[in-house]
């Protein structure tokens, strides 16, 4: 354990501000922010035992010192990437304001990164999921509403349990989703999604949010429900389906994904879809759906 900071004030306000900036500015999540705060609160008590009480004083050579740290620890190279992904920014911005004179940062070089495929679940694994709840309990029909609404519509936990009534157009058949960065897009949702919630609408919410309320999907308590909880039911879920497969909380996004490219979808349109601004997403089911053709090929060709 990594003794007390020596000036815990001056390293929080310097993050408190970098943060403040950031949401300002770029409009991240509650989420992102703290995942931001986790690295810069690591990065303050690391350089604290080096008996740095600020980070824009530390020195190339402290930087050296606490990636040292980070793999006694053990840590993961993408783990780290991250870690160092948050510092440049901060550097940076530190640079724009002219606290500092230059990127102490700059000379350490990032972990190599390969790229990690989507482990999408197939086809009859999400229908075990989905048939999982027990929809003769409220509680049990709205979350087979809500793993149903994920599947159809491939959004992020985070932006499901955000959704109000007025996000869903039952009548058009799509739901307005407010993204990253406050970036809103309108989603397809199937038929079969759709169903699901307006059997949850008409028999379970007046249950769980009898005094009425803007929420769509609310907690047991008739609150506004966290990521973390329904991302503990989908493994629950899982668990009762006899499903071994690994569960992340985009599970049911990256096989939201998969299946359509698999089915001949657009990539740009599954791309939008997601609510990815940047190619990366559409390079990685670039790939996936490249590698299905080559299965497809060696399976079914005379001389595969």
């Amino acid at each position: 354990m990594l003794p007390v900071m020596v000036n815990a004030v001056a390293s929080t306000d310097e993050i408190d501000r970098y943060l403040e900036t950031l949401w300002l500015e770029r409009g991240l999540s509650e989420n992102t922010l703290a995942a931001y705060r986790r690295d810069l609160a690591f990065t303050a008590q690391a350089l604290a035992t080096q008996g740095i009480d600020q980070l824009t004083v530390a020195q190339t050579t402290n930087w050296l010192d606490v990636l040292a740290l980070r793999h006694e620890r053990k840590l993961s190279p993408r783990s780290t990437a991250r870690w160092l992904s948050t510092l440049t920014g901060f550097y940076r911005q530190a640079a724009l304001q002219q606290r500092i004179v230059s990127d102490p940062t700059q000379q350490i070089a990032h972990p190599k990164l390969g790229r990690t495929l989507p482990g999408a679940w197939s086809m009859s694994q999400v229908d075990a999921l989905l048939q999982a709840p027990d929809v003769q309990t409220p509680l049990g029909l709205r979350d087979r509403s809500m793993l149903e609404v994920l599947y159809a519509s491939g959004l992020r936990i985070t932006e499901l349990g955000t959704l109000e009534l007025t996000n869903v157009n039952q009548r058009q058949g799509v739901i307005r989703v407010m993204g990253k960065g406050g970036k809103e897009r309108l989603v397809p949702a199937g038929e079969a999604s759709l169903a699901w919630l307006a059997r949850y609408l008409r028999d379970a919410r007046p249950t769980l949010l009898p005094h009425g309320g803007p929420m769509l999907f609310p907690s047991r308590l008739g609150r506004t429900m966290t990521r973390q909880t329904f991302w503990h039911a989908i493994k629950r879920y899982a668990l009762l389906a006899g499903i071994d497969q690994k569960v992340s909380p985009h599970t049911l996004r990256h096989a939201f994904a998969t299946h359509l490219v698999d089915n001949g979808a657009d990539l740009r349109a599954v791309q939008m879809m997601l609510g990815h601004a940047d190619l990366s997403t559409r390079q990685i089911y670039t790939h996936v759906a490249n590698q299905r053709l080559k299965n497809l090929v060696l399976e079914h060709h005379p001389r595969g």
